[in-house]
C-alpha cells in the first residue's frame, strides 16, 4: 500500500511537472521536490518490512502476528494518504507556481504536512513492532 501512494504521488506530480514544463522550463529542477517526497514514502514501508521480516521466528505468538499485522496496516495506509495528497498538491502546486512563483513557499509546506502523515505512520509502526 505504500509504494500505491508513492507511485500515484510520483504519477500525479510529473503529470504536473510535465504541463508546467511546456510554460516555464526553467522550473523544471525546482518541481522535481514532490516526486522526491512522494518517493520517500515508500522508504517508510521498505523499513518496516524489513524490521518485521527480521524478527519473525518459527515460535512467533498470535499476539505478536497482530501487531506486525498492525505495524503493516498503519504504515501502509497512512503512506498511501500521503502519497495521495502529496500527488494532488504536486500536480496543483507546481501549475500554480508556474503562473505565480510566490505559492512555491506554500506549496513545499502542504507538502510537508502531507509527508508528516506518511511518517506518524511509520512511528506507530516501529512502536508497535518493537513490542
Amino acid at each position: 500500500m505504500e509504494a500505491l501512494g508513492a507511485a500515484y504521488g510520483t504519477a500525479k506530480s510529473g503529470t504536473g511537472i510535465a504541463a508546467m514544463s511546456v510554460m516555464r522550463p526553467e522550473l523544471i529542477m525546482k518541481s522535481i521536490i514532490p516526486v522526491v517526497m512522494a518517493g520517500i514514502i515508500a522508504i517508510y514501508g521498505l523499513v518496516v518490512a524489513v524490521l518485521i521480516a527480521n524478527s519473525i521466528s518459527d515460535k512467533i505468538t498470535l499476539y505478536k502476528s497482530f501487531l506486525h499485522l498492525g505495524a503493516g496496516l498503519s504504515v501502509g495506509l497512512s503512506g498511501l494518504a500521503a502519497g495521495f495528497a502529496i500527488g494532488i498538491v504536486g500536480d496543483a502546486g507546481v501549475r500554480g507556481t508556474a503562473q505565480q512563483p510566490r505559492l512555491f513557499v506554500g506549496m513545499i509546506l502542504i507538502l510537508i504536512f502531507a509527508e508528516v502523515l506518511g511518517l506518524y505512520g511509520l512511528i506507530v509502526a516501529l512502536i508497535l513492532s518493537t513490542k
